[in-house]
């Protein structure tokens, strides 16, 4: 199958799951396809897929992460020993583990197209991840706390793992308690990734998209956190810092010199 006619394919499965959408008319436009795949991925609850289902979204995943280009983490340089700072796409990393800033349900954004990192995760890492947060969350019996670190297998992203970790939501000025949750977001991350001997982990910039963190302040605590924990811990995990905007590219620039 080309790429069009597993886009195709997936986009009449899944509609056929929404009887209500059922008679919604599939564009010709390939971004507007792609569109429309991603909503449908997005809107569509956790459960399961059939075999044919899942084999076809895997090798349409996996091409489309592959045509936006694989960055692997020994192609990068680190700014410090074992510390790398990178700006791009973290779907497209090629490391151990990467962090998803989750919200407190952990099953992902729910919003079509959504620009939020959760979206992304969710959307390219395919159905399976959903499926598998919500067994955690089952098993869990109440909502992820914040500060706190689950891992899932990252199923078509390039990476092994993906990390989901809920950061504080600020609501007016940044309190102690926030500060000292979201540095809770990074060492749990650290830690749960060594339990399951993971060797590379790359931090998104936790809590300042949608949960309005400072990306100033936020960044201090990133890099504060995880040189501690190096220090206290001898590890010798390597940390990537991924950045997407240049503000942060910038902040981090200067504090990892």
């Amino acid at each position: 199958m080309t790429q069009t006619e597993r886009r195709l394919f997936l986009i009449k499965e899944l509609l056929r799951e929404h009887p209500a959408y059922r008679n919604i008319e599939i564009p010709e436009n390939t971004q507007e396809q792609k569109n429309l795949l991603r909503s449908l991925f997005n809107i569509r609850p956790p459960r399961s897929a059939s075999k044919e289902f899942l084999k076809v979204q895997d090798e349409y995943l996996q091409t489309e992460t592959a045509e936006k280009g694989i960055t692997d983490l020994a192609d990068l340089t680190p700014v410090q020993e074992g510390v790398y700072l990178w700006q791009g796409d973290i779907t497209t990393l090629r490391c151990g583990a990467i962090v998803n800033a989750a919200n407190s349900q952990m099953l992902g954004c729910f919003v079509p197209c959504h620009g939020c990192i959760d979206n992304a995760i969710h959307t390219y890492a395919g159905v399976q991840l959903r499926l598998a947060c919500a067994e955690i969350m089952r098993a869990q019996g109440h909502e992820e706390p914040t500060g706190q670190a689950k891992i899932t297998p990252a199923y078509n992203l390039p990476c092994q793992y993906v990390l989901h970790t809920v950061g504080p939501i600020i609501r007016g000025s940044v309190t102690k308690q926030d500060e000292k949750l979201l540095s809770s977001c990074y060492r749990s991350c650290l830690e749960v990734a060594e339990e399951t001997s993971v060797r590379s982990i790359a931090f998104c910039c936790i809590s300042t998209g949608e949960f309005h963190f400072p990306n100033q302040r936020a960044a201090e605590i990133a890099v504060e956190t995880v040189r501690a924990y190096r220090q206290e811990t001898q590890s010798r995990i390597e940390v990537i810092f991924n950045v997407f905007q240049e503000i942060d590219l910038h902040i981090y620039r200067h504090l990892l010199g």
